[in-house]
């Protein structure tokens, strides 16, 4: 019996101890973000203009460490831009604007140094987001009608829905109370996948990438 009772007090503390080393809180990130295109140069593929966004979740620190800590959550972000290309059926150089709506859990690793003046600690964070669409618009519209083809399609079916991107941050923390913190940074999101389908698909276009690239504020609360 005794040992019992060891035991389950030996798993309270370690549970104690574990809940004291997550740090839970919510983020709001205005963003700027395009499209990196490429393609053949008879198709001149070009990114024309970037889109101001704004996104925000939640925030998950679990640190193995006292300046160590696994970083995750769930977040809503937009990401887009706008985009030209020359058509080969007219030889006429057309934009579209897309804008995209994701859900994405960060993947990252988040490397804090003591503090550089009271209660206050820089953090680097490194790593990447996972995602998927769940929205989007073209030219501002959930429907698209070709210029040239006429043809109508869904906004949504334009895009490829997994998103993987690499993640790269600093910022500044500042401890305001016993567990209350706040936080301020910037980061880089990459992203490393084809998101287009529809000018491969529906326009048979060949070789034809558009990636997103996103720079975003990190305003955040920590409980």
């Amino acid at each position: 019996m005794k040992k019992i009772v060891l035991v389950l007090l030996t798993v309270a503390a370690s549970a104690g101890t574990a809940s004291a080393q997550v740090e839970i809180g919510v983020k709001l990130s205005p963003s700027l973000t395009n499209l990196r295109a490429e393609s053949p140069s008879s198709l001149s593929f070009q990114n024309e203009k970037s889109k101001l966004t704004i996104g925000g979740g939640l925030i998950v620190d679990y640190f193995f460490g006292q300046n160590y800590a696994f970083s995750t959550g769930i977040q809503l972000v937009g990401k887009g831009g706008t985009i030209s290309y020359l058509d080969p059926i007219n030889a006429r150089r057309y934009e579209q604007k897309i804008g995209m709506q994701y859900l994405e859990v960060p993947v990252s690793v988040k490397l804090f140094t003591n503090d550089i003046t009271t209660d206050t600690k820089l953090y680097f964070q490194l790593g990447g987001t996972l995602g998927g669409a769940i929205a989007a618009r073209v030219d501002g519209n959930k429907r698209y009608i070709s210029p040239t083809t006429g043809d109508e399609t869904k906004a949504l079916d334009h895009i490829i829905t997994p998103e993987i991107a690499a993640l790269l941050g600093f910022g500044v923390e500042y401890q305001l109370g016993q567990s209350t913190k706040v936080l301020a940074g910037l980061s880089y999101h990459r992203g490393l996948l084809n998101v287009d389908k529809y000018f491969e698909d529906a326009r048979k276009f060949s070789d034809v990438s558009l990636k997103n690239s996103e720079f975003a504020l990190d305003l955040g609360l920590k409980f």
